[in-house]
């Protein structure tokens, strides 16, 4: 192990940390897409079968997955304080973007050249996704059981609108299923082996011994688990006392806290679930607001799940009683806080336990099953986001057993299209990367708009 790189500086590590938090546009496939390139094969870091493997518990987890996998890689450098920083910063530019943009959707009318920006984004994003089902295609398609898988998982969720942690439970037990009965895929990653030349900064550390945080110790997970339900819930029990619990600010709080523990899938696994709640029970925003929200999340850099910031934000403005600006503002922390905060909890609790499973080879076959199963769900999102893009009007429509997703055919752009067949060409062929592609399609959706309108 001697050509591996050393662990790179904390400083290093914040600064590459806080980069990835300002372009990780995209949603989570765009998101995993960038981190592999930057974390695996640019920086050497960190190994690609531990990368999978980290995104494949990241996967079996609630919350955001994409978040998290870059909290476990920032821990397994650093620690504590590595998870923090990387978790922090994945959200942070985000947030404080979609902050502005709530901000801006209450206050001010919606302009032109704005809604042109985000059109223009949008065939970037549609490009970054469709590259990241090849990338990690290409990596988890082991053998035909890998690539049954993602094609069983991206019917069932397109077709038949089977619920995500079906699809992940399923999966597992295919692998598990698999591992019994079939040999080891010759040049399979997943799981517990190693890369063939060694030259990974983590991998390399871990092999001298160095990392000692990673190592499980009796009465740890227990600590870990009740500070950080303490810091996750402290706030809101601190909300209920102040303010009641029929108070806008305990709702968002109480209702945020219960989404983080069964937010399987990210954002549009839950989004049809939040937007009923939100709109038809608690009445904080309506229908068309909640899809505004989605749509300003999916052009904004950090999790999609940010969308959540900005029902937080609407709903306080609006019924919290005192300056509509701050309410949102608080609101949004309010609801920040009790979405991502269980995340840290997972992973730092988590973590050492998965790094000891690693080498399990019923496990590794689970694992890399989810992995191709993720290549199922990136084409789902794909083809959901894609037709958003590509049409003006898009009908779920029930026939059967299976619940499609329509488009209506003379509502198609034909500049979005040509728009994001000329990204997706550029960033497959490798001639810009996704900072230059995002600039290029903002401003290209700001001449088009101009022209057409």
């Amino acid at each position: 192990m001697s050509g591996a790189p050393a662990l790179p500086a904390f400083g290093e590590a914040l600064r590459t940390w806080a980069f990835i938090g300002c372009v990780n546009f995209g949603g989570p496939a765009g998101q995993i897409a960038l981190m592999h390139r930057i974390l695996v094969e640019e920086k050497k870091w960190i190994s690609e079968a531990r990368f999978f493997h980290a995104l494949n518990y990241c996967m079996l987890l609630p919350g955001p997955e994409a978040q998290q996998l870059a909290t476990y890689v920032g821990w397994l450098m650093h620690g504590v304080r590595g998870g923090l920083a990387a978790g922090i910063m994945f959200i942070l530019p985000g947030a404080l973007v979609m902050l502005g943009l709530s901000l801006l959707y209450v206050t001010h009318a919606d302009r032109p050249e704005v809604a042109a920006v985000f059109w223009g984004i949008k065939a970037a994003v549609l490009a970054i996704v469709i590259d990241a089902i090849l990338r990690i295609a290409r990596r988890a398609f082991t053998n035909t059981l890998s690539l049954v898988i993602a094609v069983a998982a991206f019917a069932a969720l397109f077709l038949f609108n089977v619920g995500f942690p079906v699809v992940i439970v399923a999966a597992g037990l295919a692998g598990l299923a698999g591992a019994a009965l079939l040999p080891p895929a010759p040049h399979a990653r997943s799981g517990g082996e190693k890369d063939p030349a060694d030259t990974h900064a983590v991998d390399a550390a871990l092999a001298r011994g160095d990392l000692s945080h990673t190592l499980t110790v009796p009465g740890q997970t227990l600590r870990t688990a009740l500070t950080w339900l303490a810091i996750w819930l402290a706030p809101v029990g601190l909300l209920l006392l102040a303010l009641g619990p029929d108070h806008v600010m305990a709702r968002l709080a109480l209702f945020f806290s219960g989404m983080s523990v069964v937010t399987f899938g990210g954002a549009y696994a839950v989004l049809a679930y939040v937007a009923q709640e939100a709109v038809a029970t608690y009445q904080w925003l309506s229908a068309t607001e909640m899809m505004d929200g989605l749509a300003l999340a999916e052009t904004t850099p950090g999790p999609l799940i940010l969308v959540l910031q900005h029902v937080g934000f609407l709903a306080a403005s609006r019924q919290a009683g005192f300056d509509p600006v701050l309410a949102g503002l608080a609101g949004a922390a309010v609801t920040l806080w009790v979405t991502f905060v269980p995340s840290f909890l997972w992973i730092f609790a988590g973590a050492p336990h998965a790094e000891r499973l690693r080498g399990n080879k019923a496990l590794s076959g689970a694992l890399a099953a989810i992995t191709a199963a993720v290549v199922g769900v990136i084409a789902n999102l794909a083809a959901w986001f894609g037709l958003h893009v590509l049409f003006a009007q898009v009908e779920r429509v029930a026939t059967g057993p299976f619940v499609l997703q329509v488009p209506d055919l003379p509502t198609l752009d034909p500049w979005a299209l040509g728009l994001s067949v000329v990204a997706t060409v550029l960033l497959l062929s490798g001639r810009v990367n996704v900072l230059v592609l995002l600039a290029g399609c903002a401003l290209a959706g700001l001449v088009l708009r101009a022209g057409l309108a």
